[in-house]
């Protein structure tokens, strides 16, 4: 008998899942790129603060990219050498091209690797990941855990909410002019994932007191009814925000888990400063 496990989990680190984290669930992260000018640097590299100030410094904004297949066929290889199969879950193909270079990667494996395209990002897809794991602790098989993870996937939310629209529209995706009257009104605003894994605007609040109390009514309309649940509260600079935003979940739900998190180099690329809210509903 194989003294293997089951399969291994890999995700990318546009998760956001924090290293120690990682490493509790035995969780294999395979990093994106961010590069200023000529300098590219792994993911993870910087803080988020010293990723802020030199963002700020640079004068134009970072570019992002994906892993090469390469990357990956290295830690599928690596991966296998300790469990049967992998279990890879990644940011939406809507989003990124790094779900397309682990299918690239995985057809090094004929049959061993499984691609799972997450449809979402940062703890959407994070607690796809750690249900993966999960899975793979139980003893489950493949089939069985994918199976799960489509449960997962259908019932977790994400909301993003961006301080400003200046990253969004310096990288070319909103026209200047609505970046300019949103800086002018003091807007903040909110983005979700929709079911295909694309990005789609939420609501537009005026000041940061509105946005977090629609926030609020949000996660409380994709609980459904339901009072008990897992959540993830993530910030892009900013912390203390997300600290009273995980109290008031906390008041108003019967909490399973709350994780309080850091967004990492290559969202913050694209979202500038901000938060977050990931949601699962229990059962």
């Amino acid at each position: 008998m194989s003294d293997k496990r089951g399969f291994a989990v890999v995700t990318d680190s546009t998760a956001d899942i924090a290293p120690d984290m990682a490493h509790e669930h035995g969780i294999t992260v395979v990093p994106l790129s961010v590069s200023f000018g000529p300098g590219t640097l792994v993911d993870g590299t910087l803080t988020q603060p010293e990723f802020f100030e030199r963002m700020g410094a640079a004068p134009q904004l970072p570019t992002t990219s994906q892993p090469a297949p390469g990357t990956f066929v290295e830690a599928y290889a690596k991966a296998l050498e300790s469990a049967d199969a992998v279990v890879s879950v990644h940011i939406s193909n809507r989003l990124s091209g790094t779900v397309e270079s682990a299918r690239q990667a995985a057809a090094s494996f004929p049959g061993k690797v499984h691609v799972f395209d997450s449809l979402n990002l940062s703890w959407g897809l994070a607690w796809q990941v750690i249900e993966a794991a999960r899975c793979s602790a139980e003893g489950l098989g493949v089939d069985a855990a994918l199976e799960r993870l489509a449960g997962v996937r259908e019932k977790v939310k994400l909301i993003v909410g961006l301080d400003s629209l200046e990253n969004l529209a310096r990288g070319g995706r909103i026209g200047k002019v609505s970046a300019f009257l949103g800086s002018m009104l003091n807007l903040k605003v909110t983005l979700t994932v929709d079911r295909e894994g694309a990005f789609q605007p939420v609501a537009r609040s005026r000041g940061e007191k509105a946005a977090l109390e629609h926030t609020l009514a949000w996660v409380a309309e994709r609980m459904g009814g339901a009072t008990r649940g897992s959540f993830a509260v993530g910030f892009a600079m900013h912390p203390g925000r997300a600290e009273r935003l995980a109290e008031r979940i906390r008041s108003l739900y019967q909490v399973d888990e709350l994780v309080i998190y850091e967004a990492g180099s290559v969202i913050c690329a694209h979202t500038g400063t901000g938060w977050g809210v990931a949601v699962l509903p229990a059962g």
